[in-house]
C-alpha cells in the first residue's frame, strides 16, 4: 500500500510518515497541492493524507481537481489538518474526503481512521 503525504510542514510529514512505515505502509511526500497532483499523475496512491492550509494549491483545491480527474481507481483520502469546524469537515467530505483527522493526532488516531475506511 502507497500513502501520499501531502503537508507543507515537514514536520508533520516526518511524523505521519514514521507512523505509516511503523505500519508496513510505503510513504511518498507533497509539500502541497500542485506537488501532489503531479505525483497522483506519476503513481497513484492508495491512500492520501491531506492537509487543508498550504501554499501554492491548498487541500480542498487539490481535493476538487483530483476527483475530477479520470483514474481507474480513486485513492481513499484523509484530511488531516487543524481545521476542525463543522463547515470545514462537511465541505471536505462533501468534495470526496474519506475521512477526517484533527491535529495533533497518534499513530492510535491514524490506525483507527485507516481500519474505518477498510485499508487496514
Amino acid at each position: 500500500m502507497l500513502c501520499l503525504i501531502v503537508d507543507d510542514s515537514s514536520v508533520v510529514r516526518k511524523v505521519v510518515r514514521r507512523i505509516l512505515e511503523e505500519m508496513d505502509i510505503d510513504c511518498a511526500e507533497a509539500a502541497d497541492g500542485q506537488q501532489a497532483f503531479e505525483s497522483c499523475q506519476n503513481t497513484m496512491p492508495d491512500v492520501i493524507m491531506l492537509d487543508w492550509n498550504m501554499p501554492v494549491m491548498n487541500g480542498m483545491e487539490f481535493m476538487c481537481k483530483l476527483r475530477a480527474h479520470p483514474t481507474p481507481t480513486q485513492p481513499k483520502v484523509i484530511f488531516c489538518t487543524t481545521e476542525n469546524d463543522t463547515d470545514h469537515i462537511q465541505a471536505a467530505l462533501a468534495a470526496g474526503a474519506d475521512e477526517y483527522i484533527m491535529k495533533p493526532f497518534d499513530s492510535d488516531i491514524i490506525r483507527s481512521k485507516f481500519e474505518q475506511i477498510g485499508l487496514l
